[in-house]
């Protein structure tokens, strides 16, 4: 993908998982910018994938959890997961993230 500015108003949503919708805005192949909507009372369940995740909440509150630890994330918070750490989430309100991933997903292209 190489068109410069994508608009998120531009992208269709795909519903990932039950309640969890997300756009992938842009990408190349180092890296990949996604906005997540997620639904109240939605989970992502525990999960790896070989791509670094950086995140920001936007708006709402989640659970997050690993094998390790729980923590909370909510409005102005961010976060990080590496490489093939497992990990999930309870959605406590309706919440935006933003996610990007290190290298690109493939299976959200």
């Amino acid at each position: 993908m190489n068109v410069n500015p994508v608009n998120k108003s531009s992208v269709k949503s795909i519903e990932a998982l039950p309640g969890i919708y997300r756009k992938t805005l842009i990408y190349n192949s180092n890296m990949m910018l996604c906005h997540f909507f997620l639904k109240e009372n939605s989970d992502v369940p525990l999960h790896s994938h070989k791509e670094h995740q950086i995140g920001y909440v936007i708006k709402g509150k989640l659970q997050f959890f690993t094998e390790n630890e729980e923590f909370m994330a909510e409005e102005g918070d961010s976060y990080v997961f590496e490489s093939n750490e497992k990990h999930g989430a309870k959605i406590l309100e309706d919440s935006e993230v933003i996610d990007v991933f290190s290298p690109s997903r493939e299976d959200y292209k």
